[in-house]
């Protein structure tokens, strides 16, 4: 197997293992997933909320909110795991798309070799 094959192959493995964020604290009952908490959940952590972070808190929605898409969160694991895949999936291939459309406009052609 060629190394593009497997690198692809590799993230196909890591876009399907991402649902482990969501299932391992679900089984171990430890709260939200690391570094996906609330502001209340923030608050409740350290006291206070950061004034920054409450300042810009609002300025991006994503697309998919809470990697999910709409409602499925509510849908209980399976659900929301799904919803982690598909947005991995996406993420993916936006990443992969924005780069060969740069790829594409800012590659440099070679000149044609003269006496060729």
């Amino acid at each position: 197997m060629n190394q593009t094959k497997r690198l692809w192959w590799g993230l196909i493995l890591l876009i399907l293992l991402s649902p482990l964020g969501l299932i391992l604290p679900e089984i171990f009952r430890s709260g939200p997933a690391w570094g996906e908490w609330s502001l209340e959940e923030i608050g409740k952590m350290l006291g206070f909320i950061p004034e920054g972070l409450k300042k810009w808190t609002g300025l991006w929605s994503s697309p998919l909110p809470e990697y999910n898409v709409g409602g499925w969160e509510k849908k209980g694991l399976f659900h929301s795991s799904l919803g982690y895949i598909l947005s991995g999936f996406l993420g993916v291939g936006a990443v992969v798309a924005v780069t060969l459309l740069l790829g594409k406009f800012m590659g440099k052609k070679d000149p044609p070799v003269k006496g060729s």
